[in-house]
């Protein structure tokens, strides 16, 4: 595990702890009667530390990009048709009238 794994780890805490704070503030304004207007400010530090952490690690664990070959085979569809999943035959495109008479204008 590297560096940027275990911050984000540690950015994803802080956010849940940021999250079980607010929940606990919004508790206990319950019992006072009194409305939630938003968290307090310790709680707004901590989601915004929790969420550059998170980003950070976010942007850094998958590693360095590495450029792409347009010449080499790997980057080729070899079989297209074996996809077939995605077909669709059965669309709205059927609504419109086809014209099978329609000639090019010169």
């Amino acid at each position: 595990m590297g560096v940027s794994f275990v911050v984000g780890v540690l950015g994803i805490l802080i956010l849940a702890h940021a999250a079980y704070s607010t929940i606990q503030y919004r508790n206990v304004l319950k019992i006072m009667q009194e409305e939630f207007s938003g968290p307090p400010f310790n709680v707004a530090i901590e989601l915004s530390l929790g969420l550059v952490l998170s980003v950070w690690a976010t942007l850094t664990v998958p590693g360095k990009f590495r450029s792409i070959n347009p010449q080499s085979e790997e980057n080729r569809v070899v079989f297209l048709p074996a996809n077939q999943d995605f077909m669709v035959f059965n669309h709205r495109g059927k609504l419109f009238p086809q014209k099978t008479d329609l000639k090019l204008k010169h």
